[in-house]
């Protein structure tokens, strides 16, 4: 667990001052059964209520020392767990957000959620009881067996059969439960994914009336966690009663050997007293192992699945930022670009693209679905890089360039409008953190999105639900357009944004970003080729490839799957017009 060290480097201290808490609380309490066999075979035998009064406060003290000692490794304990927790969780954020789409692409979403949230919980309990029970129950066990056989060396056989009987035990428990707790992992995994699967596409399930099967496909998972959580729990559950009953047949043979001694007259009552007390010591303790163990087997499992995400290398090679003066110009160039997705078999998604975009231009893609446009335009800000060929921003390879530099220069508009949760402001500011208020106005009066903003009661104050469930799909698109345009970028990639919204209203945004694009250059995908046609330069794809590349005059006449999206869109237009 190499990504435990830097942990364990900084928290050092504070554990070590817990576990000196832990120990000074374990030696008072070794002390108590001793002080009692004291008082019971010296005070009360020779009925001196002076030595019984005196040996009574010294365990009262004892006791209190003891009580302080446990407070102080309770808070050390707990502020400690906690603060590892969260940069545990906060590193491994980081690590999440490193990672390139390819690497996304390894793990299931759900599977992530889990190692952020339930995994990380795991490894930090156990944290947690490692400085309060876990290094107790050893130093409880090993004390009490010293002080037994200090007490009484005739009896200290049977503590020499019990404990290795326990041993046994608890190493099969360790041996036998891991393999369970890794199926726990997974299978919790499904669940959540499950759960994600089912909010993300609510909507759907409601519009098709789909609770039947949504309530089936749920209750699979889950019954399928309760049966490997109760069998991982049921294989866990024999080793416990079998550890309490080894001790409590030893305690059965000390009360038995012990009652035979003290008739003869070679053991004092106090010192059998104290002896079954030190035994019932070594059941806690035992107990305690027994439990530090499963708790040991599950932060393992969980620890495991972390440090997967940690040893996950990011497959895109990221230039350091030397703090090199980059001038970027919206200029793009693919030269013999191809490019595949990991694992993905048969024919690569893209196939040997070249063509230039010049600063100011406006480059309009169109294509079946399917034919690679959304892949195309992923290879600009680096959310994947090509398999072969190579793709420049600014005459720079964008593999040369930090990637922070490189999308400080790129706005993209997603396909699937994403808003957060927040104010209407609060994201379009995403853009540009510290836009003054006249700037957002005026990216949403771009966006044409000023209109409905401010009819709404708290206009650019209005509060936006989880996922922008308040905003129809067209309103969502245009404050996505304007959080692109308030970044100012080089280059502005708008993937099929306006797909939601009617002919007036594109027209409207096709025409203010026309006079706001002037200087940048911009990429279009677009279903409808009403969207394009205006574009100084149309890229035609059809299975990856350029089918045909020119202004609209230009394909009109040359290119044949253009004339068929044409006449299957405007032409049928006209028809219904005519």
């Amino acid at each position: 667990m190499k990504f435990l060290k830097q942990y364990i480097d900084k928290y050092w201290k504070p554990f070590l001052t817990a576990v000196g808490f832990l120990t000074f609380e374990t030696a008072c309490d070794l002390l108590q059964p001793t002080i009692m066999s004291k008082i019971v075979d010296v005070g009360v035998a020779k009925k001196d209520m002076h030595y019984v009064l005196s040996l009574g406060g010294l365990m009262l003290l004892v006791t209190a020392l003891g009580a302080l000692a446990a407070t102080g490794r309770n808070i050390i304990s707990s502020k400690v767990s906690q603060k590892f927790g969260a940069e545990l969780r906060l590193d491994l954020f980081k690590k999440i957000q490193g990672f390139s789409f390819q690497n996304i692409d390894n793990f299931e979403g759900a599977s992530l959620v889990t190692r952020l949230t339930n995994d990380v919980n795991q490894v930090q309990i156990f944290v947690n009881g490692l400085m309060r029970i876990f290094v107790k129950a050893p130093l409880l066990c090993i004390g009490s067996l010293i002080m037994a056989t200090r007490l009484n060396p005739g009896m200290s056989w049977i503590l020499l059969i019990i404990v290795p009987v326990v041993s046994l035990i608890i190493f099969t428990n360790m041996k036998v439960g891991y393999p369970f707790f890794i199926k726990v992992q997974k299978v919790l995994d499904k669940v959540n994914g499950v759960i994600r699967e089912y909010l993300s596409g609510v909507r759907v399930v409601k519009a098709f009336n789909s609770f039947d099967y949504e309530v089936k496909r749920f209750g699979k998972r889950n019954e399928d966690l309760a049966k490997v959580s109760t069998t991982a729990m049921r294989v866990m559950a024999i080793f416990s009663p079998g550890i309490t009953l080894t001790v409590n047949l030893g305690i059965v043979a000390i009360l038995w050997l012990g009652g035979i001694k003290v008739n003869s007259g070679e053991t004092q009552v106090g010192q059998i007293i104290a002896f079954i007390n030190y035994m019932t010591q070594i059941l806690f303790s035992l107990m305690m192992i027994s439990f530090v163990f499963t708790m040991f087997v599950r932060a393992r499992a969980s620890a495991e699945r972390i440090e997967e995400v940690f040893n996950e290398e990011n497959t895109m090679k990221i230039k350091e930022d030397k703090s090199e003066d980059y001038h970027i110009s919206g200029r793009i160039d693919f030269n013999n670009v191809s490019f595949s997705y990991e694992g993905a078999k048969g024919d690569p998604v893209l196939k040997n693209i070249t063509f230039t975009c010049m600063p100011g231009e406006t480059i309009g893609i169109i294509g079946s679905t399917g034919s690679g446009k959304t892949s195309l335009i992923n290879l600009i800000p680096r959310f994947y890089d090509a398999s072969q060929g190579i793709v420049k921003v600014g005459g720079i390879d964008v593999k040369d360039m930090p990637i922070k530099v490189l999308r400080e220069n790129i706005a993209v508009v997603p396909q699937k409008s994403v808003l957060f949760t927040g104010t209407v402001a609060e994201n379009i500011r995403w853009g540009k953190e510290d836009a003054a208020l006249e700037e957002v106005e005026r990216a949403a009066e771009i966006a044409d999105a000023h209109e409905f903003i401010k009819n709404m009661p708290e206009r650019y104050n209005t509060m936006v639900g989880q996922g922008g469930v308040n905003f129809s799909g067209g309103q969502k698109q245009r404050l996505s357009i304007a959080r692109a345009v308030i970044k100012k970028p080089k280059i502005l990639i708008l993937d099929d944004s306006t797909s939601a919204v009617d002919t007036a209203t594109e027209a409207r945004i096709r025409g203010a970003l026309k006079k706001y694009s002037q200087n940048l250059s911009t990429i279009l995908i677009a279903q409808k080729i009403s969207s394009v046609m205006e574009a100084d330069k149309i890229i035609v794809l059809d299975n990856g490839e350029i089918a045909g590349m020119g202004t609209h005059d230009y394909l009109i006449n040359s290119c044949g799957i253009y004339q068929e999206i044409y006449k299957s869109q405007v032409g049928k237009e006209m028809t219904q017009h005519g």
